[in-house]
């Protein structure tokens, strides 16, 4: 009589901790929110799931329970979780390469400085880019489960025609790596920017090298563009 309610109240125990395990450790390195996907829909799924796995199981209640948190507790946390194990993951790869990852809620970003990407005036790949492009392709191809747009930014230094067709082909640049590495192009989406969105003063030499940028944005593949 009573060691069904002990397993029930461990199934619980379990569904809470399936939503608070797994903490983000760049929650104050970039990810905005400071909350927890994982926490926050992971325990629901798990408490749930401790119910219908004991339901479903009569003989081994228990068991079931304890079960169900467990599936559940990872099924529940979605995107959320899923976007944290990439973050950590392309922080990891990325680091010391010049790319910043930023993210901001399910959204990730990398953002890719002009000057560890293209030379002046040219939509070529620099020979020293392949290595963190490479990391890059790897990583997409492991987490399949968001699409990647690849916007292209450059300086307002000559015409803005000039400049919107020089981004654009830069964007279409990396996304053409990215393919031939075995990334599907079927998630990819390009698109030049131009000078458009600055991110400084195009006034000095400084704010117009880091408006020449390519920046990649993973969202849920759900989120149509």
């Amino acid at each position: 009589m009573f060691e069904v309610p002990r397993l029930l109240i461990g199934a619980t125990v379990l569904a809470l901790m399936a939503g608070c395990a797994s903490p983000n450790p760049y929650d104050n390195q970039g990810s905005a929110g400071g909350s927890n996907h994982t926490a926050k829909y992971g325990g629901l799924g798990a408490l749930a799931g401790a119910v219908a796995g004991a339901a479903i199981d009569h003989n081994h209640r228990g068991k079931g329970a304890l079960i169900g948190a467990a599936v559940a507790g990872a099924a529940g946390a979605g995107y959320g979780y899923y976007a944290d194990r990439q973050e950590a993951e392309l922080r990891r790869s990325m680091e010391g390469t010049g790319v910043e990852v930023q993210r901001q809620g399910d959204d990730i970003k990398l953002i890719m400085p002009g000057a560890i990407t293209f030379a002046t005036d040219s939509a070529e790949i620099v020979s020293a880019f392949y290595a963190p492009l490479n990391n890059l392709a790897t990583s997409f191809k492991q987490y399949e489960q968001n699409n990647i747009e690849i916007v292209g930014h450059t300086d307002s230094t000559g015409s803005h025609a000039y400049n919107m067709s020089l981004s654009q082909r830069r964007a279409q640049s990396v996304a053409d790596y990215l393919t031939a590495q075995g990334v599907s192009a079927a998630r990819l989406t390009t698109r030049g920017a131009g000078p458009d969105q600055p991110v400084a003063s195009n006034a000095t030499d400084s704010g117009r090298a880091q408006n020449r940028r390519v920046e990649v944005n993973l969202r849920p593949i759900t989120t149509q563009q």
